[in-house]
């Protein structure tokens, strides 16, 4: 401690924002098992056990918002999460370092803009009248009436998984790049020279080289599969689409959001979001014991 004082004193803004934000928190989980009253306060309001538990899974809406919750995870899973991978190996191609830092920079825009304003540009562009999509399809009589998007279940997640990629890959790839950066540059020279094509090195020499990287934002996002999202659902769904979307659209968060804090039920709302965290917890221990059992990169 005393030799790393410098690092140590750096790592204390880091460690207080973790105990004020994440830690101190925690007391506010004793709502989950009470009749919370405002008035009372947690120190007051009477114990209730499991009751608000048993709301939540009694309720008609429960397998609903799982169902959705697991389905919208998994996408995210399958096309947000390898999508950061692929554009840092594009660049890792890329020659033209001007070209390329262009490139890096525009798609690295989108992460620092608010989902509200996200919002705002899809619904531009899918809008009835006027949008861009419409008007593009219109013009080639793909066709015959404009097409309200955002009001069609069918399309929802896909519009979802769509706008999540555009924000997150490009500062996705940062970690990448960086892990690429280290690869030893001699591995590329030697396949070269055994005939080895950029694409075989690609697969051969630097997807096995981030691999221990890949598999620990792999065991994170296992552990997150019940963060399906909150932000960008509750905005894509409003008071407008919002009773057509549900179905597919309400996720444990949102549902949360709806039922348990505009309806000031905070009890049945803290149990929910308990819930959902010691399943995360489960998941990412399971995961990461996984990873440790094959030999391969794990957390701990």
């Amino acid at each position: 401690m005393m030799k790393q004082w410098d690092l140590q004193l750096m790592a204390i803004p880091a460690v207080l924002f973790i105990l004020v934000f994440s830690y101190v928190p925690m007391y506010g989980l004793v709502m989950a098992f009470q009749d919370y009253d405002i008035f009372k306060g947690i120190s007051g309001s009477p114990w209730v056990g499991f009751k608000h538990f048993n709301m939540f899974f009694d309720s008609s809406d429960f397998w609903l918002v799982m169902n959705n919750t697991l389905i919208i995870s998994f996408l995210k899973l399958l096309f947000v999460f390898p999508a950061p991978i692929v554009l840092a190996l594009m660049f890792n191609e890329v020659r033209n370092m001007v070209f390329k830092r262009v490139i890096q920079t525009i798609t690295y825009l989108p992460h620092f803009i608010s989902w509200v304003i996200v919002a705002g540009f899809v619904s531009s562009i899918l809008a009835v009248d006027g949008g861009t999509l419409n008007s593009v399809l219109l013009k080639f009589n793909l066709i015959n009436e404009p097409v309200n998007w955002l009001s069609i279940p069918e399309y929802f997640r896909t519009i979802l998984i769509s706008s999540g990629v555009w924000k997150e890959v490009g500062f996705g790839s940062i970690v990448y790049l960086a892990a690429i950066a280290g690869v030893n540059p001699h591995l590329y020279e030697a396949a070269a020279i055994d005939g080895a094509s950029r694409i075989k090195q690609i697969f051969t020499i630097t997807i096995p080289s981030i691999a221990p990287v890949i598999i620990i934002f792999l065991i994170l996002a296992i552990g997150n599969i019940l963060n399906a999202g909150f932000e960008d659902i509750l905005v894509l769904t409003n008071n407008g689409n919002n009773s057509i979307l549900t179905d597919v659209s309400e996720v444990i968060d949102t549902y949360v959001y709806r039922t348990g804090i505009s309806e000031l039920r905070y009890s049945f709302a803290t149990a929910a979001g308990l819930f959902k965290s010691l399943i995360n917890v489960i998941l990412l221990v399971a995961a990461n014991g996984i990873a440790r059992k094959l030999g391969k990169q794990s957390l701990w």
